[in-house]
């Protein structure tokens, strides 16, 4: 993106790009209990939420979700990356993101994004401009790939 640090981003730091060795997966339930546990949250019981989140300093960060049913089948999935920079006044941000549900059949139904964000200091929201398209047939295996890398990671952690 114009205007970013002249350093390279980190290896991590770009959409479906493979996880460092070190990232940590955190494991935690869609919903707390006093949801699940009414007839209108039930719907969701016992469903979990893998998560990885990176963060380049002050540049940007990526976030990785999955969502796991009750079973234990991932039913979604998530890669969102963001860059981030001061210009002038202006704080500018680029995203991009994959992310949809992953169905039985094992097919992925999912939106690829790109948005680019502008705030300056006067400005009570961002402005925004987003570009949806339908993900790759590379991109979709790659977010699938990292699906299981981070079910990988979360079934070792829980040992």
């Amino acid at each position: 993106m114009p205007g970013m640090s002249a350093q390279p981003l980190a290896p991590w730091h770009a959409l479906l790009a493979p996880l460092p060795e070190d990232a940590v997966v955190k494991r935690r339930p869609v919903a707390p209990p006093e949801i699940t546990g009414k007839p209108e949250g039930a719907a969701i019981a016992g469903w979990e939420q893998l998560t990885v989140e990176l963060s380049a300093a002050g540049r940007g960060m990526r976030h990785l979700l999955v969502v796991l049913d009750a079973q234990g089948t991932p039913i979604s999935a998530n890669d969102m990356v963001m860059y981030s920079v001061e210009l002038g006044e202006d704080h500018v941000f680029y995203q991009e993101n994959v992310g949809g549900r992953l169905e039985a059949d094992g097919t992925f139904r999912g939106t690829r994004w790109r948005t680019l964000g502008v705030e300056g200091p006067k400005d009570e929201e961002a402005r925004l401009d987003a570009l949806p398209s339908q993900p790759s047939e590379t991109e979709t295996q790659a977010l699938k790939s990292l699906v299981a890398e981070i079910l990988r990671r979360s079934i070792i952690a829980a040992r």
